[in-house]
This record gives structure tokens, sequence and C-alpha cells, in this order.
């Protein structure tokens, strides 16, 4: 299993002849190497529906006619505009052909907001995504707030590699998630969500030399095998 990162909290995953796609926010995304026009995912995997996240959802899944993955309320709302979707809800999880997806909490928000009719539409609660595929475990915390119930996901789970956000302000801080990563009791952390625009500026570096675990920053484009 191949799995690179894309800046901010884009995360893609090559398994069992199958890509997919997390939270593919491209077109905005200053930090990121992808293209929206040239992807060509199997399945993308959303956590909530931020702008951020939500990103290039719609354009990149009428394309390519990829399953969209999410949690109930947002995968109704993608559904109407045509999408193929799979709706799912925290602590629920389903095996489907390309690996095994189980939601999780995220305390956050999950809206898409247009902002020129200044109106926000409710897209359900957010959420935190455990992939499991080939043996291996993936955690993408989404967006979130350091919570105990991390302590549960770590009993429960065998996490082998954890993507967490340190950007602050909207999420947790460096000092949260080198908690999170204890909780989380993962083996391996990549830190996500942060740097890509100037309220959520962080050392990564810093953030993984401080941890109890492996830690690594992966640079835009870069891949790790698990």
């Amino acid at each position: 299993m191949d799995v690179s990162y894309h800046g901010h909290a884009v995360i893609k995953i090559q398994v069992n002849g199958k890509t997919i796609l997390i939270d593919p926010f491209i077109n905005g995304n200053g930090l990121t190497d992808l293209k929206a026009d040239e992807e060509t995912p199997d399945v993308i995997l959303l956590t909530h529906g931020h702008g951020d996240h939500l990103g290039d959802t719609i354009e990149i899944a009428k394309r390519s006619e990829a399953l969209v993955v999410a949690p109930n309320e947002l995968a109704n709302y993608l559904s109407w505009k045509g999408l193929k979707t799979h709706p799912m809800h925290i602590g629920g999880k389903y095996q489907f052909d390309f690996g095994t997806v189980k939601l999780i909490q995220a305390f956050h928000g999950s809206a898409i907001t247009d902002d020129e009719n200044e109106t926000i539409v409710y897209t359900g609660m957010p959420s935190g995504i455990l992939f499991m595929a080939e043996g291996k475990t993936i955690l993408h915390a989404g967006d979130t707030a350091l919570y105990s119930d991390m302590k549960m996901y770590g009993e429960q789970h065998d996490i082998d590699l954890a993507f967490l956000p340190i950007g602050d302000n909207f999420t947790m801080g460096p000092e949260d998630a080198k908690i999170a990563a204890s909780w989380f009791r993962a083996k391996h952390v990549v830190p996500i969500h942060y740097n890509t625009f100037p309220v959520i500026e962080q050392d990564p570096e810093a953030f993984v030399a401080s941890l109890d675990c492996k830690g690594t920053v992966l640079q835009t484009g870069e891949s790790l095998t698990l």
C-alpha cells in the first residue's frame, strides 16, 4: 500500500488496484502538487463538508465516476449533485472491495458556506477516518480538537499510520496533537493541516521531534509504503 501527502489534508492511497483520495482540496490549495482536472480516483473519502476538505470532490467525481464515501448528510447532499455516494455515520464501518472504512469522532464543524448569498448548508457531523487494508490501519483524524475518546480508539485499533492536524486555531495545535498521538497509540505520525494559510502556520519538524513515537514530515508529493 502506497500512501502519499499532497498538501493541507489531502492524502492519496493506492491499494488493491484502486486509487483513493481523502479530502481533495486542490484548487485554492497553494501547497498541493495535484491538478484537479488530472485526478481520476476510484474512491473519494471525505471527513466533512468545509471547503478546504470537500474541495474539488464534485468536479473530480463527476469526471472519474468515483464513489464518494462521506458522513450521511454530506453524502446525501452530494448525491443530489449527481455523484455516486455511500453514506456512513460515526461508529459505523463498511467493508468495500478496496478496504474497510470506519468513521470516528472529530470535534469540529461541517458545512458548505455560500459567501455570495450569505448562506450555510449544514452537512452533518464531522468525522475522522480509519482505513484498513492489507493488514494495515491508517487514521486520518480530519479536523478535530483533542478529546479523551482518542484513548478508546487507540485501545480498539492497531494504528500503523496517523495523519494528525497541527495547525491550531481551527484544530489541534502541536501540543494537543502530541497528546493525541499518544492516546491513539499510533506507531507512526505525519502532521497535516498546517501552513496552508497564515493563521495555521506551524513548524512540523519541531512537532515531529517532540513525539514519543516515530514521526515523519512528508513534503508535498512524498509517500510512504506500508
